[in-house]
């Protein structure tokens, strides 16, 4: 569950908070008791991708944008 400060505390107690968000924490910062603003960990990116890596591996037929058979489309309306 999210800790909720006000903004004073958040700003007296900013390294504590910092601390309790790389622990998993969530931290909500409120004005007059309405929340503003929410601290979360930084999650690391994904290594780039690399366009061609699927090469030979995915196969589009011919027709793969044909329309479906009506039986198909049924399926989808009930």
């Amino acid at each position: 569950m999210a800790r909720q400060v006000n903004i004073h505390e958040a700003k007296t107690h900013l390294s504590r908070l910092l601390a309790r968000v790389k622990a998993g924490e969530e931290v909500i910062i409120a004005k007059a008791g309405t929340p503003i603003a929410r601290l979360v960990a930084v999650i690391e990116q994904p290594a780039q991708r690399v366009a061609g890596t699927a090469k030979g591996q995915v196969t589009i037929t011919p027709d793969f944008d044909a329309p479906l058979p009506e039986a198909v489309l049924g399926e989808f309306e009930k």
